[in-house]
């Protein structure tokens, strides 16, 4: 019976050969096609972390199509029914997703040397970062990831603000016009980073290195994306023509390769700059310099290079963006820049120094609960950069083996209503009351791998809202393209899968407090070669 079954079969395929191979290898194909998603689903179901819940997705690509917007809301909004941890499952990787403060300060801060590393992706880390390498906040752990963490920490201060805020004046014509504030914000993050890590700075946005590195960082932050790009997750998309790939949101390796030979260009050249300056015994103090001075830190080239892009990508994408969110949001509360200046004016006198000092160590405290709550209430790299357990966890007497991917949703920990009575009320007022005693801030991470730059940050926001709430007045926003300006921060988002939170562009007027006086001030310190950068 078996034989003539087979026999038959046999016959039947040799038939559809000769009379319609299309036919046939439709028929394979479609077999082909079913063993993989067969095969996929089963594997999918085998690696899943037992006793841990989480909403179940379809064959092949598990729960990715859910997430592809605003991924970190829709991980809040499923806490609710899954719990505060719950795993989700990216193509075939099962993924643990840390959603409220509580559980969060549990796993992380109770294990942090096991949450030390980080997960691979195809995309950022084998396409994108070949040549230059990664960040240290995209590394996996490694002796050479604590070298360059101990290396870029090693020389952070304050950058200048002066040259931010004669923009604002200039090119919003003393209030008379309005101005997109992103350009100008992008300017002095990057300058920040160059100073910082290279001891030169960005004078101008007219200078062509400026328009490239914005633009190609932009790009490859995308790419950093842990919903954005398919083929990180589904292995047979690494090999389907790139048109196909880029129609389903695949992400395009050609384009990914293309930004990091652009991105190779511009950091030679900065690295290259600056060897030459120093064996021509330039004695000025950055961070790359310092290491190389340093017979102790004993980095290698790509190594310093991770530093390079740390400085780099964390300014353009975080700083940048809280920074653009918040004036727009200022603008419509004129409340707060009421309150704002009040407190300022009480320790400066704004008729003699408009400018305030750029080394005020944080002695306005609602300036710095403005900080936080902009830090807090925005939360611009809303999932955290994901992390890999390096051996096993225990919570709640469930295990999360070794080798498992964690996200920290941070967005969701902000906006924990355990922590805070209004979370979704902007109030920078909370963080001065009783109720704030304690209180847990995510935006950077937790544990050993939260951001290394936090301290810098707080400072240089701290200094930026100081100088420019102490200068100008902000009002009247309105969005770039005609349309509604929401500063809302899950409606006012313009691209929702990216990783990092970006607001619709608009403009804003900035109207000059004492224009006199601040051109005075400007000029003067210009003239006397006023210092205030790195050193």
């Amino acid at each position: 019976m078996i034989e003539r079954t087979v026999q038959a079969f046999t016959h039947h395929v040799n038939a559809t050969i000769q009379t319609s191979p299309l036919l046939f290898v439709s028929y394979v194909l479609a077999l082909l096609v079913l063993i993989y998603v067969g095969t996929t689903e089963l594997y999918r179901f085998r690696v899943r972390i037992p006793d841990f819940p989480g909403p179940t997705g379809l064959p092949v690509i598990g729960n990715i199509h859910q997430i592809r917007v605003n991924a970190a809301e829709q991980y809040r909004i499923w806490a609710k029914t899954h719990g505060p941890v719950f795993q989700i499952s990216l193509g075939t990787t099962p993924v643990i997703v840390v959603n409220t403060a509580a559980s969060a300060r549990e796993i992380f801060g109770h294990n942090s040397q096991a949450l030390a590393s980080r997960p691979e992706f195809y995309t950022f880390h084998r396409v994108v970062s070949s040549t230059a390498g990664t960040t240290v906040g995209t590394s996996p752990y490694s002796d050479s990831l604590k070298r360059r963490r101990k290396g870029a920490a090693a020389a952070l201060n304050k950058p200048s603000t002066r040259d931010f805020v004669r923009e604002f004046l200039e090119d919003g014509r003393g209030g008379k016009g309005k101005v997109d504030p992103l350009p100008i914000v992008q300017r002095l993050s990057l300058s920040l980073a160059l100073t910082l890590n290279w001891g030169v700075r960005m004078k101008s946005r007219e200078e062509g290195l400026f328009g490239e590195i914005v633009e190609v960082e932009e790009e490859v932050s995308k790419f950093r994306s842990t919903t954005g790009n398919l083929q990180d997750y589904v292995l047979v998309l690494r090999w389907v023509p790139g048109w196909l790939k880029e129609l389903v949101g695949g992400g395009s390796s050609a384009k990914a390769a293309d930004y990091r030979r652009r991105r190779d260009v511009y950091l030679s050249k900065l690295n290259g700059d600056l060897e030459k300056r120093l064996e021509e015994g330039w004695e000025g103090k950055c961070i790359q310099a310092n290491v190389m001075r340093d017979p102790e830190a004993k980095l290698n080239e790509e190594e310093l290079r991770s530093i390079s892009l740390t400085m780099l990508s964390g300014g353009l994408d975080t700083l940048t963006t809280l920074v653009a969110w918040s004036l727009a949001l200022l603008a419509e509360r004129t409340d707060i820049q009421d309150t704002a200046i009040a407190e300022i004016r009480k320790v400066y006198d704004l008729s003699k120094d408009p400018l305030c000092d750029a080394y005020d160590d944080q002695s306005i405290p609602y300036i710095v609960a403005l900080v936080k709550e902009l830090l807090r209430y925005y939360t611009v790299l809303r999932l955290a950069l994901p992390r890999a357990t390096i051996k096993d966890i225990l919570w709640e007497g469930k295990k999360i083996p070794a080798g498992s991917v964690v996200f920290l949703n941070a967005w969701a920990c902000n906006m924990d209503e355990a922590v805070w009575k209004d979370p979704e009320v902007f109030r920078p007022e909370r963080w001065l009351a009783e109720e704030a005693h304690d209180a847990p801030m995510f935006t950077y991470g937790l544990g050993y791998r939260m951001c290394a730059g936090s301290l810098l940050a707080n400072r240089e926001m701290y200094t930026i809202y100081l100088r420019l709430l102490a200068a100008f007045r902000i009002e009247d926003v309105e969005a770039e393209d005609g349309g509604e300006m929401s500063t809302h921060p899950v409606r006012g988002v313009i691209d929702p899968t990216q990783l990092v939170s970006v607001p619709k562009r608009y403009k804003v007027r900035v109207v000059p407090r004492d224009a006199e006086a601040l051109r005075r001030t400007l000029d003067e310190a210009e003239a006397d070669g006023e210092k205030e950068g790195l050193s």
